[in-house]
Parts: structure tokens; C-alpha cells; sequence
């Protein structure tokens, strides 16, 4: 569903680093502005450096806001009437300065603008990617090839594509999608020049919504040093490797090269929301959202959750004002830009998370606020507490499995917040013929975030069997096996746009449409269903360790598989109501 804009979009979240992975998103300082800490994360306050905070507010609450913040020492940068807030700069305490601002009635939630969360591979907590461990066998590299294949190179190894009948003999052969249906991809960008990229991707509407910042308000190396002017990348760049991982299993052409992606026709926008480094602010992915439905994008995928909060609670009573406020302002941030999207036609599909943890059950957050670093405590915590974006309202969430179609251990499960599932990969278990890493999921990955990884050596040959290097007619490309829910998510999000390009509404050559609530159905009546398992305690064994799971609800509906796996295959021949 394209739309003309006129003029450049004014400047206004899980990733993966390696070897951490980090996740969430969203707010672009100004370029001369200090680096903020958190207003309720416990940074040392009182520096007297400017520091800008997001200030939400009540519809019509706008004048009294302003009001609230220039009584209190502050001054207003800009505002948002799309999203009702506004950016204010201070140089108070902001402990201070965001409870005072919060007292006045028509003010919602107030955060900093600042880097917000960063989520270790160990911990898993980041909807994101787990990094498979180091391997120490030989690394492998794919034959050089002559040219064009019948079928793709390393399509052998796409077990996951097989599962939802995304294959030439199914959903490729009636429904690769179009180039009608433009995906967003929110993340940490895309390799817009990978060859298993590039035919799909849209340069003219891809944006960037961050800048990079070399060291954080500590002096630490953040993004390290800046690579292009104003320490602002290219929209075609991803330095991390999460995005483009994220967006071949979506999109991968069928060329001959490398992989195919569910739907291999369709365009691939970049709403690039996280740092190099893997951290996200909460500004770039409201304006990545409201890009995404100003442009007319039809399905956005959202492989990150919002931190410094691995769960948001407005009104817990062991967190301090400030902290209220704070996670008030991402739930209401988020579902507002969510809300706003929904409204232009934007399906969005998000990434359940990898915490191994029943999200209708929390007990305890031991990982909040993990910024700063060192910051996190325990605290109690109960099912009011949203992990966001997964849990705002509008938004399709989606669990992992692995290559047997259980649910994969590090996924986060639910019977209220699972909608969907799909494969994410699961080198945790041994069930089944493959082994290692080739339980996980294979899709591009960029050749200068594997440098910087140093994962390939000088001469470009991969150090670990984890990394594939696939060669054809002369011109090598390379592939990352990574699991997680943020390859799951991405699965949902190319069978929703294979639905799109089938059943929306075309006005003329290029644009298409069709409604999140008609799109969300298709993709519930095309999933296969999957019961519980058998008995519905499920026990994940870990060498001498054991952990385990229990699934609730019907083989229609339950916390490990929402309302079943997402089908390619199915969604290529539905033709009911």
C-alpha cells in the first residue's frame, strides 16, 4: 500500500550485538545534546548537563503541559500532535525534574530520551536473537557455483521453510507475494547491497531514524566510532546483523543466490530503530511506526522488546515516581504509535520474547532497568505488567519452535499473549535428525558485521560453522544460523504479506490494501492448529537439568502455539471466507 510523501520526514527497538543480543527502541537526540540517563534508572543526577524527555499527554492536555514544564525549569523542543507529546529539555535532576512534571493532571508518562536497553545473549530476554555457542569444528564454505541454480543454493538447509510450505513446489509456485505489499522492517537496519537483499530492497522509501553514538553517558564505548558524516548511517546499512537476518527470512528473492525468504517478491522497507550496538531508543520506533503508516507500509515486523523494562508497570509500588512515569511512557508511547499505524492499515507482528517465562504468570523481574548497567534489582511484578511492544494492544505476537514444531525452550509463552507460532530454531534439545547449529535458522547476514565480529578471517572465509559463505558465478555472499523469537516473528510477518498481495484491495499499478483486522483473521484461519503436548507439563532436559513448561487451553487456542504455526503453504490456497 504505497503513498506518495512529499518532502524528507523530519528527524525526530530484539537486536542483536555479537556476541550479546539487545532488543528494544526508540529516541534520536538532538546530534549536540549530552547523552541522558534514565529518569528513573539511577544515574547520577544533578550534572547540569541538557537532557531531553518525552512528555506524554492527554488528548486536548497540550497548553497545561507546556505550562508544566516551563514552571518547572524546562523548555520545549517540539511536539507531536499525531502522538500527543512533546520533547522538553532540561537541565534539572531529572528525577526531579520528570515527578515534578508528572504532577500535573493532563501528564501521562514522562521518559528520557536516552539509550534504553541492552539484553545480554545469556539472558535471552531480548524477543530477539541467541547467539549459537562458538564452534570449534572446521568452518563451512559453501562450493563455488557457476551460475543461477534451480532453486536456491542453500535451500537444503531451510528447514523452517519446509515447515510452513514455503517451497517451490507450494507457496512459491501460486504466492511469492508482490512487489505491490511493502514490508517494514524495525530493527537494527538492513544490508541493502546483499545479493540476497538487494532485488528487494526499497531504497527510496527506507529511512533511518537514529544516530550513532560513540560512547554513552559514562565514557564507555557505545557504537564506537562513527563511520559516515553527522554519525548518521545510510538507510541501506546494518551494522549489527539482526535486521538483515530478520528481513531475509522474510524476503529473500528466489535468484538463485543463497536463500529464499517466505515471500520472496515483496519489498523490503528498512524503519531502522536500534543502535549500532544493539540498543534502542523509545523515539526512533514512534517514529518508525508513524513513518510506517504515513508511507502506506502493509506489515511491519518488530523483533525487539521496549527497554530499560523488561516489564512495564504503571503503578507498581517498589518502583519510585519517576519510574512510574517513565514505564508509563512506553506503554502509552508505544500503543499510541501502535494505534496510529493500525489506523493507515499497518499490520504488526512482534517477536514473544526469550525469557523461557509464562507471561500471564510473572512473579519477579531480576533484569530491570538494565540501563545503566548495574542498575537492575528484584523487584515483584504481576500480569499487569506489559512486555512491550509483544503486549500492546493491536500486536501480533509470535513463539519459536524448533525443527520438531515443540515449542522452542527459550520462548516466551502465554495463553493471553500467544497469538501465533512459528520457526525460531532450537539447538537446546536433541530431538530429531539435525544436529547443532543446523537446528537453527539460516538467512543473510552482512559481511562487514561478521568482520567486526570476526567471524571471517582476512581472506573471508569463515572461523565458525555458524557462518556460511556461499559462492555463485564469482560473487560470494554469507548466511548466519541465529534462533530465537526474532526468527519466528518474521515468518508470520511474510505469510501476512503473501495474504495481503492476495487478498487486499489494488487502486491501480502499485498500491494495495488491506485492513490489520482482516489480515490478523487470514493469518488465524490459514495457521495450522497445534494441541498442548501430551502431558501439558513439558519437560525440557539439558544434559543432567530439566526445566519445565506447562501449556494451557485448547488445540484451538493455548499458550505454547496461539492459534497454530503460521502456513505458507495455506495461505497460498485459502479461499474462504
Amino acid at each position: 500500500m504505497a503513498v506518495a510523501v512529499a518532502g524528507a520526514m523530519a528527524a525526530g527497538t530484539i537486536a542483536v550485538t555479537q556476541p550479546s543480543t539487545a532488543t528494544q527502541a526508540a529516541v534520536t537526540s538532538e546530534p549536540d545534546s549530552a547523552e541522558p540517563g534514565s529518569a528513573g534508572s539511577g544515574e547520577a543526577a544533578g550534572s547540569g548537563k541538557s537532557r531531553d524527555y518525552l512528555v506524554f499527554h492527554s488528548r486536548g492536555g497540550h497548553a497545561a503541559t507546556v505550562k508544566a514544564v516551563q514552571t518547572h525549569g524546562g523548555t520545549v523542543v517540539t511536539s507531536d500532535a499525531k502522538l500527543d507529546y512533546l520533547v522538553a529539555r532540561s537541565s534539572a535532576n531529572p528525577n526531579t525534574f520528570a515527578e515534578r512534571v508528572g504532577r500535573e493532571p493532563a501528564v501521562v508518562g514522562v521518559t528520557v530520551d536516552k539509550a534504553i536497553g541492552h539484553a545480554s545473549a545469556a539472558s535471552g530476554r531480548a524477543g530477539g536473537a541467541v547467539q549459537p555457542a562458538a564452534q570449534t569444528e572446521a568452518a563451512e564454505t559453501e562450493a563455488t557455483r557457476g551460475g543461477a541454480q534451480k532453486g536456491e543454493p542453500l535451500a537444503k538447509r531451510q528447514w523452517n521453510m519446509d515447515m510452513i510450505g514455503a517451497t517451490a513446489d507450494k507457496s512459491y509456485k501460486t504466492a511469492p507475494g508482490s512487489h505491490r505489499v511493502l514490508v517494514g522492517v524495525i530493527d537494527t537496519g538492513i544490508d541493502g547491497k546483499h545479493p540476497d537483499i538487494a532485488p528487494n530492497f526499497n531504497r527510496e522509501l527506507s529511512r533511518n531514524f537514529v544516530t550513532d553514538r560513540p560512547v554513552d553517558s559514562s565514557g564507555q564505548e557505545l557504537d564506537g566510532p562513527c563511520e559516515h558524516t553527522g554519525c548518521k548511517d545510510p538507510a541501506d546499512v546494518d551494522d549489527d546483523g539482526h535486521g538483515t537476518h530478520v528481513a531475509s527470512i522474510i524476503a529473500s528473492p528466489r535468484n538463485g543466490v543463497g536463500v529464499a525468504g517466505v515471500a520472496p517478491n515483496v519489498d523490503l522497507v528498512n524503519l531502522r530503530a536500534g543502535q549500532d550496538s544493539g540498543f534502542f531508543f523509545l523515539k526512533p520506533s514512534l517514529d518508525a511506526l508513524t513513518y510506517a503508516g504515513d508511507i502506506g507500509v502493509d506489515v511491519v515486523n518488530m523483533s525487539y522488546y521496549i527497554d530499560p523494562w523488561l516489564f512495564n508497570c504503571v503503578s507498581n509500588p517498589k518502583d519510585s515516581k519517576a519510574e512510574q512515569l517513565e514505564q508509563r511512557a512506553i506503554v502509552t508511547g508505544m500503543q499510541r504509535a501502535v494505534d496510529y499505524a493500525r489506523s493507515r492499515g499497518v499490520t504488526m507482528i512482534a517477536a514473544l520474547g526469550n525469557g523461557s517465562t509464562d507471561l500471564g504468570k510473572i512473579r519477579e523481574d531480576t533484569a530491570s532497568p538494565d540501563y545503566p548497567q548495574g542498575a537492575e534489582r528484584s523487584r515483584k511484578v504481576d500480569n499487569s505488567c506489559l512486555n512491550v511492544p509483544a503486549e500492546s494492544k493491536g500486536v501480533i505476537s509470535v513463539s519459536g519452535l524448533g525443527p520438531s514444531g515443540d515449542k522452542a525452550l527459550y520462548s516466551d509463552y502465554g495463553i493471553e499473549q500467544t497469538d501465533l507460532s512459528a520457526p525460531g530454531g532450537d539447538s537446546d534439545t536433541d530431538k530429531g535428525p539435525l544436529k547443532g547449529e543446523r537446528r537453527m535458522i539460516l538467512a543473510a547476514a552482512p559481511e562487514r558485521a561478521l568482520r567486526a565480529a570476526k567471524l571471517i578471517d582476512a581472506n573471508g572465509k569463515p572461523k565458525t560453522s555458524s557462518v556460511v559463505r556461499e559462492c555463485t558465478g564469482g560473487k560470494c555472499s554469507y548466511y548466519q544460523y541465529l534462533q530465537g523469537t526474532s526468527m519466528a516473528a518474521p515468518h508470520a510477518t511474510g505469510v501476512a504479506a503473501i495474504l495481503i498481495d492476495r487478498f487486499g484491495s489494488r487502486s491501480g499499478d502499485k498500491d494495495i490494501s488491506l485492513s490489520p483486522a482482516r489480515t490478523e483473521s487470514l493469518l488465524n484461519a490459514t495457521a495450522s492448529p497445534r494441541p498442548c503436548p501430551s502431558p501439558r507439563a513439558y519437560v525440557y532436559k539439558l544434559g543432567a537439568t530439566k526445566e519445565t513448561h506447562r501449556c494451557e487451553g485448547t488445540k484451538g487456542k493455548n499458550g505454547f502455539y496461539g492459534k497454530g504455526i503460521v502456513s505458507a503453504s495455506r495461505a497460498a490456497t485459502f479461499n474462504g471466507p
